[in-house]
């Protein structure tokens, strides 16, 4: 069964992860809507039978070819995205964990158009998702 998107008929849940390495976050470049071209952390829809973090352990794998350790919970976020009409034309609930890495290699995969360890003091040259600025300013990687 695929899940629907766009115009979902229920929330979806997500799970995402701050990977943080010697004062740098991994980031991705979004290549899918919403945001397809906005950097962000790594994450995605959490599957049926999988928990939260294990989705998100995941979701960093299959984008990034790293393997991570979850971590502590850092937020969880409402995105609801409306069309010019008001529709509801995505909701998205995420649950965000830090995360560090330990092992892999980092390789770009099909959900993603780049993946690059960022310097906390370049997080302000970088087009970054809203829900990225608010998890780097909570965590007091850059300033509002």
């Amino acid at each position: 069964m695929s899940v629907r998107r766009e115009y979902p008929t229920l929330p979806l849940v997500g799970a995402g992860a701050v990977i943080v390495k010697d004062d740098k976050v991994l980031l991705v470049k979004r290549r899918a809507p919403p945001k397809a071209g906005y950097y962000s952390i790594p994450g995605g829809l959490v599957e049926v039978g999988e928990s939260v973090k294990e989705a998100a352990k995941r979701e960093v794998f299959e984008e990034t070819g790293l393997i991570v350790e979850v971590g502590e919970l850092i937020d969880v976020i409402d995105n609801i995205v409306r069309d010019e009409d008001g529709r509801v034309k995505y909701h998205y609930v995420i649950v965000d964990y830090l995360a560090r890495p330990v092992g892999g290699k980092l390789k770009e995969s099909s959900d993603a158009a780049e993946v690059k360890w960022v310097p906390f003091d370049k997080l302000k040259d970088i087009k970054l998702t809203e829900s990225a600025k608010r998890l780097f300013c909570k965590l007091g990687f850059m300033k509002p």
